[in-house]
């Protein structure tokens, strides 16, 4: 969530390297590197800046094709979380007389962490069909395909520079591996900000990041209360769950941290209300570790800071309930690309022509057998 941000772009971008996303492979990067393409915030411009093979652009930039008929370039991003593409922004800022005029996007679904030559062979779709772009602009593509990706590849016509690929869309973690204590909050296991009161220096989606902040900026930060009132933000969870413990983390808010902080937790299905974590006091610049007031199940937490200040990230560890995590798992299987589907069911002891047969059915409820043995396959 990011202030001003409207349609999908208001959805996580799952190619941020702030997620780990990778740029695994590129066809060409003579003038600028791939990995430009996943880096969070803005493309800079220097008009000085120049190497031994021209300008430098912080983007990736392909060189100039000159044999007719050899297609274009591309460039393979492995998400950071793997999720359901709402849309795509390929953005050519600074490139101007070097951008490239038409581009695509493509996406596939695979098990584990395939090399370069394995993604090649693997099954892709068409995202955005090969459309018209411009240069210095940021390029926005809805996308419509309901599917749950694992990767995704950016195709230029033919060459020229991209400065940011982003791909926004909704997480949808593997819940094979959502076993045991999980960060329940967290982008990568599907937990999301759905409202703030304010979000005036940053965004508060930066609270759910993996790792440590680096810097201040690299929290949720309001702005200063002149009222009565008091800052907060609530969270959906990963799915409906036991919390067990939490971290609020004040780093690097040193003068501007909040005094006091309270967690509240919501179950969407009965519309109940738990004190998980009383009003407490924060000190600044540390990691405060909490436990859980209760265990009762919950779907949201909402975070309360008194009376305003900066949270560096919020860490809700929990345990899934059974009923959610086999809720998970049947929707997962319902939105993976066939041929990923079919891999997993195979791995859980299924005949191939039995998982056709009920890959064909989709979407359809999974006998609860199978959603079991499926959690309990590598």
């Amino acid at each position: 969530m990011t202030s001003g941000a409207t349609g999908f772009t208001a959805l996580p971008d799952l190619a941020c390297r702030d997620l780990a996303a990778g740029v695994v492979f590129a066809s060409d990067e003579f003038f600028a590197e791939r990995e430009n393409l996943i880096k969070p915030g803005p493309a800079a411009f220097s008009a000085e800046d120049f190497g031994h093979k021209g300008k430098t652009y912080d983007g990736w930039e392909t060189r100039r094709r000159r044999e007719p008929g050899t297609g274009g370039d591309h460039a393979i991003v492995r998400l950071g979380v793997p999720g359901v593409v709402r849309g795509v922004v390929i953005d050519t800022a600074w490139f101007k007389g070097n951008y490239p005029p038409l581009a695509s996007v493509e996406a596939t679904g695979v098990e584990g962490y395939p090399s370069p030559d394995e993604l090649h062979q693997a099954t892709w779709v068409t995202l955005v069909d090969r459309s018209p772009i411009k240069g210095d602009a940021e390029n926005p593509f809805p996308v419509t395909d309901p599917h749950r990706f694992t990767h995704v590849r950016l195709t230029i016509y033919p060459d020229g520079g991209v400065a940011r690929f982003r791909v926004h869309g909704e997480p949808v973690p593997d819940p094979r591996l959502m076993d045991g204590t999980v960060d329940l909050a967290a982008l990568e296991s599907g937990g999301d900000v759905v409202d703030c009161s304010d979000m005036f220096y940053s965004s508060p989606r930066n609270i759910l990041l993996p790792g440590r902040s680096r810097l201040m900026g690299d929290g949720w930060e309001n702005a200063r209360r002149r009222d009565d009132g008091n800052d907060h933000v609530t969270v959906a969870l990963a799915g409906r769950a036991h919390v067990h413990r939490v971290e609020i983390d004040t780093s690097y808010y040193v003068g501007n941290a909040p005094g006091w902080a309270s967690l509240t937790g919501i179950d969407a299905r009965t519309d109940a209300r738990v004190d998980l974590l009383p009003k407490t006091r924060l000190q600044p610049d540390t990691r405060h570790h909490l436990r859980s007031a209760t265990t009762a199940p919950v779907t949201h937490v909402r975070l309360d800071v008194y009376p305003d200040g900066g949270i560096a990230r919020l860490r809700v560890h929990g345990t899934l309930t059974p009923e959610s995590r086999a809720a998970a798992t049947a929707r997962f299987l319902n939105i993976l690309p066939g041929d990923h589907a079919a891999a997993i069911l195979t791995d859980a002891g299924l005949p191939a022509s039995e998982a056709r047969s009920l890959l064909a059915t989709r979407p359809t409820a999974l006998p609860a057998d199978l959603l079991d043995r499926i959690l309990r396959s590598p």
